[in-house]
């Protein structure tokens, strides 16, 4: 749960690893890091997100490398962020004292993190002061596959062993000795630490402070613009700065989630890779960000949206930052995986799977962006005619699914309704602009699809909406999601039913949600999974839609008490232990925080009147 001023409590490392929940997220736009609740930083891709990791010990504690900031002795620690900004305190407490360690990917000074330009200095700032008594403090960085370091007047240059390609320099405000070194520091002495790896030239003014406060001062511009009046209000603050951290600012790419391979569950093989945008993922979000204030937010991904497909002209599900294919997917056996759950996976297999949302992802974001004054190139609106026409057709046909199953593809109810999507949103955009094409008959389809979708998977027997246009009574949360894309309205008979069997049959429990049950809806993938996060935020707003206000709002205050204490959700949830387990943190988790908190805004502003 989300903590502003959170307690001390003890570092407790499973099998060499910290649970999701003891580590913060802290970027400059272009890249991220994962900072630990004892010090530590296992995770760090450079220059990019999707770069090979400089630092990986988050999926393999031994081998995988750190950067480690932490007292000798360590008996506890907390982690807050200074509020509204991108930077991570985090305070250890020795068995002689106290240390306050500020770590922030700098952004340069003055910038304006809602231009589309980057905002970086490819600077990582650590910064300790002694609060209490007098502690050793260790230095370790620690590249994957080891280094070497040359002692320079102003630092030390650092060689990865893997990445040459990599110009590192770490610099400090007292004497390095190498990559491995220990200060005995007093009360009000500080260890100024910077790693560098996009400068030419070393030196150059020094003042970590300085950077420090910089870097706050650029996020709490951006925060500004930040609107909301609703429940959670410092939850919803916090998602929105995390959808932002897992923003490529340039491009307006957004990666699903900033790691790759942590398993759901733990000791499972559903270890992906998630470091691209998903084209469905940018759609929520557009959504998401423009409802609480981030209109430039919004159009950025919705531009990098539209240009990734004019330069495809096929679209596909998935892109890396640049817009281009995705690498191939591959296992990297030298890596144990996060606490023992192999395989480490880069690059993701599912880039080629036909998944036809992809078609409406598309034309939901082309008719977001007209209808904000955004304008159609006439060879651009061909391509998205084109699309239209093409789920015309591809609904009738089997894919794989939102859920990218690698089992035998089916004809999905969700699919099929997001090419009622795509019918209805070519549509309207057509009408709008007064744009050529088969607009009346694109209105007609989409409407006899929305029919034949209630009609052909409603499964009299089981009372809900099938998972597959055939019937069959099988279930699969995202039917829930159909009402959100107003394919459905959430209070059609058949969507409530629908609604309560999805709560009564994917429950795990306490409110969380299975996306569909294994033995019912092999993907052909080995093992169950834990409980989806999104899901639940769904069923919060199928709740609210559907007039049960007060029970929306209870199970939405739930989901946000599951939070870490610096407010971070990951893709999935343990129901047994509940536990954050899969990549983390995971960008749909925090759409859904920001969605549903709107969401029941209005809800209870309906009420009011």
């Amino acid at each position: 749960m989300l903590d502003p001023d959170p307690p001390f409590r003890p570092v407790h490392p499973r099998d060499g690893y910290l649970p999701l929940e003891d580590l913060g997220l802290i970027g400059d736009g272009t890249t991220v890091a994962l900072v630990g609740l004892d010090g530590s930083i296992p995770w760090l891709c450079l220059p990019r997100f999707d770069a090979e990791p400089l630092l990986c010990g988050l999926l393999d504690h031994a081998r995988g490398g750190h950067f480690s900031v932490t007292p000798e002795d360590l008996r506890e620690a907390r982690q807050r962020y200074e509020p509204d900004t991108g930077v991570l305190v985090t305070e250890l407490r020795s068995a002689t004292g106290l240390v306050r360690v500020t770590d922030a990917l700098a952004l340069r000074s003055g910038a304006d993190l809602t231009d589309d330009l980057p905002a970086d200095r490819a600077e990582l700032v650590r910064s300790a002061v002694v609060m209490e008594g007098n502690v050793r403090l260790r230095v370790d960085l620690v590249p994957r596959g080891g280094g070497q370091a040359r002692a320079l007047l102003s630092g030390l240059q650092v060689q990865a062993s893997r990445r040459p390609d990599l110009r590192l320099h770490l610099r400090s405000n007292r004497p390095l000795t190498g990559l491995h070194s220990t200060h005995d520091l007093e009360r009000g002495d500080r260890l100024d630490l910077v790693l560098s790896w996009g400068r030419f030239h070393r030196h150059h003014r020094f003042d970590a402070e300085a950077m420090l406060r910089g870097t706050a001062e650029a996020w709490r511009r951006w925060m500004t613009q930040f609107s909301y009046s609703g429940p959670q209000e410092p939850l919803v603050r916090r998602a929105a700065i995390t959808l932002k951290l897992c923003d490529h600012w340039a491009h307006g790419s957004l990666v699903a989630a900033p790691t790759s391979s942590l398993p759901a569950p733990v000791g499972g093989v559903r270890n992906w890779d998630y470091r691209y945008t998903w084209i469905r993922d940018a759609a929520f979000t557009v959504f998401a960000m423009r409802r609480i204030g981030f209109g430039e937010e919004a159009d950025a991904f919705l531009g990098w949206v539209l240009d990734a497909f004019e330069q495809s002209r096929q679209p596909r599900i998935m892109y890396d930052l640049d817009g281009g294919p995705v690498s191939d997917e591959v296992e990297d056996a030298e890596l144990e995986g996060y606490r023992q759950s192999a395989p480490v996976r880069w690059g993701n297999g599912a880039a080629d799977q036909r998944q036809h949302d992809v078609y409406a992802e598309v034309l939901d974001c082309a008719d977001q962006w007209v209808r904000h004054g955004g304008e159609l190139e006439p060879a651009l609106w061909a391509g998205l005619a084109g699309l239209a026409d093409t789920a015309g057709k591809a609904w009738r046909q089997p894919d794989q699914g939102i859920w990218e199953v690698r089992g035998e593809g089916r004809v999905f109810t969700y699919s099929a309704g997001m090419c009622q999507v795509a019918l209805d949103r070519a549509a309207a955009i057509g009408e709008r602009l007064g744009l050529p094409g088969r607009i009346g008959e694109w209105h007609a389809s989409a409407s006899k699809l929305r029919q034949l979708i209630l009609d052909e998977s409603w499964d009299e027997d089981a009372q809900t909406l099938s998972e597959h246009l055939d019937g069959g009574g099988s279930l699969d949360a995202s039917l829930l999601a159909l009402p959100l894309r107003q394919v459905v309205p959430a209070d059609h008979p058949r969507m409530v039913a629908t609604t309560k069997a999805i709560a009564e049959r994917l429950s795990a429990g306490n409110g969380l949600l299975y996306r569909y049950l294994h033995d019912q809806s092999p993907d052909g993938i080995p093992g169950d999974e834990g409980a989806f996060v999104l899901c639940s935020f769904w069923l919060v707003d199928n709740l609210a839609s559907q007039g049960r206000v007060e029970e929306a709002e209870e199970l939405y205050v739930s989901l946000c008490t599951r939070a870490s204490p610096l407010g971070l959700l990951s893709e999935q949830i343990d129901p047994s232990t509940g536990e954050l387990v899969g990549n983390f943190p995971q960008a749909f988790s925090h759409i859904g925080v920001i969605a549903s908190g709107v969401n029941l805004a209005r809800a209870n502003a309906g009420m009011a009147r």
